[in-house]
């Protein structure tokens, strides 16, 4: 089978690798459909994704859908030829964590996690023509959703989990500062959530069409002149950037929250954040997601379409052009998606 390995620094390749045989308790995956996300450019690009470096050869990709090819022995419930996800996570060790954190597993200390270098040997993704994939992180897909948007449920579940870290969402107003794949899907999580007026910011045009697209009311185009909005109750920090974190501060209400939701650097930088004192305001960090990727599914059966998302297709064999396309800030892109499947 064919699969999309990154070998180190700039030095991808469609690697020819054994088909997987299902062990007890695993089934094979026909993967069909994979979504690039930001670690995989950063695996490509620098050889590493936050603390986690290559050490060895990684098939990429967390975003992914495919079909039941096959059970391993001992596996029920499941069946040839159905549709599903997976879950990428799969907890290392008991899985006991402190009460303080109690059901919050994404923040376990050992995580394995598809497509990531952060344990030795690494954890492959899914970005291959086929899977051997635990049972237990399989999600069928329901009725009337195809694998293609199936891909899309892992960042869905990244969006509802940022949601879902304020109490309540009905009623508010709302900001997403950055909207990029995971802002713009923030947009439809806080939709979702009942907020009333959500405004969307950025500084492509591109991704406000498509943070429009995903249920924003308004949207402010940063690279023109636009400002932030004033007295947001919730403002979701999307972009990552360091600078953007004093303007974000002072869009927030007295007394509001902002989710960060976007990875900040790992080093020291420069940042305006005495309006989070002067302000009352409530800071949240948001990591990954727990179970929302069941929400995400059910999200799905029930109408939400993210299909404005996807703004390029690639097959397989042009997963290096795809990345490139997903890391220019110019390509206009939003989500980009691999084809996996040998056929359409």
């Amino acid at each position: 089978m064919k699969a999309v390995v990154v070998h180190g620094p700039g030095d991808l390749r469609i690697d020819e690798r054994a088909l997987p045989v299902p062990g007890r308790g695993e089934v094979l995956m026909a993967m069909e459909w994979g979504g690039i996300c930001g670690s995989d450019i950063a695996y490509w690009k620098k050889g590493a994704s936050g603390t986690a470096a290559l050490r060895h050869p990684l098939v990429l990709g967390h975003e992914v859908a495919g079909r039941i090819a096959g059970l391993g022995e001992g596996v029920t419930g499941l069946v040839e030829g159905q549709a599903a996800t997976v879950h990428p996570a799969q907890l290392v060790g008991d899985g006991v964590l402190p009460d303080r954190i109690a059901g919050r597993t994404n923040l376990h200390s050992r995580v394995r996690y598809f497509g990531s270098a952060a344990f030795d040997p690494h954890t492959d993704g899914g970005f291959s023509e086929f899977r051997a994939v635990p049972a237990a992180q399989i999600r069928p897909l329901p009725e009337g959703v195809d694998t293609e948007q199936g891909a899309l449920a892992e960042p869905l579940a990244v969006a509802l989990h940022a949601a879902g870290r304020v109490p309540s969402l009905r009623g508010r107003t709302v900001l997403v500062n950055g909207c990029g794949p995971i802002g713009s899907l923030v947009v439809a999580a806080a939709r979702l959530g009942g907020a009333d007026t959500i405004v969307a910011a950025d500084l492509a045009s591109s991704s406000l069409s498509v943070a429009k697209a995903m249920g924003a009311d308004e949207t402010r185009d940063l690279s023109s002149g636009d400002g932030l909005p004033e007295d947001m109750d919730v403002v979701f920090e999307a972009s990552g950037a360091a600078a953007a974190l004093g303007p974000v501060l002072r869009a927030t209400a007295k007394g509001g929250t902002v989710v960060q939701v976007g990875n900040l650097p790992g080093t020291a930088v420069p940042a305006a954040l005495g309006d989070l004192v002067t302000r009352e305001i409530t800071w949240i960090g948001s990591y990954r997601f727990v179970d929302e990727i069941d929400e995400a599914l059910r999200a799905l059966r029930d109408g939400l379409d993210v299909r404005p998302l996807i703004t390029h297709r690639f097959p397989l064999e042009r997963a290096e052009e795809a990345l490139a396309v997903a890391a220019d800030p110019g390509s206009g892109s939003s989500k980009v998606m691999l084809r996996l499947a040998a056929e359409a």
